[in-house]
């Protein structure tokens, strides 16, 4: 069993109230093989809401306080993306999750790359907050750009 990022299999609970369905993972939903979470909604933040950035660092520095997430209009909403990452992490531990498949770039489930805190669209390295707690409890974490390294690898 393994955790996936809820906009990818068709919620809407991206910032905008949008998704971004994918239809492989949601065949994966289908057989049974993905748990759906939205980090951001599970750290009490509504749908829709302002976008965020990690402003001053990455996710890894999020968790260590040295970095804040902050929306586009200057809300911090840092507590609620380090509350999403642990419940996210209660999940996976619950259900035993190696890996889970997450949105690229977020602030929450980005791996190896996300936005720099400028709202421009410009990347930086680094992971969202979710993504870092993940992967420093030893699971292993995907974007939906990964799909088929992820096959290969658990399927």
């Amino acid at each position: 069993m393994f955790i996936v990022s809820a906009c990818l299999i068709g919620n809407n609970c991206r910032y905008d109230g949008r998704n971004n369905y994918n239809k492989k993972l949601n065949e994966l939903l289908i057989k049974g093989l993905l748990i759906p979470v939205c980090p951001e909604q599970m750290g009490g933040m509504t749908t829709p809401r302002e976008p965020h950035e990690i402003i001053g660092g990455t996710g890894a520095d999020v968790l260590e306080g040295r970095a804040r997430v902050i929306s586009i209009k200057g809300s911090d909403s840092t507590i609620n993306f380090i509350k999403g990452a642990e419940e996210t992490l209660k999940l996976a531990k619950n259900i035993n999750a190696s890996a889970a498949l997450l949105k690229s770039k977020s602030p929450s489930c980005g791996v190896g790359r996300i936005y720099d805190g400028t709202f421009s669209k410009t990347l930086i390295n680094g992971n969202g907050v979710t993504a870092e707690l993940l992967l420093k409890n030893n699971i292993k974490v995907f974007t939906e750009e990964d799909i088929e390294e992820f096959i290969k690898a658990y399927l």
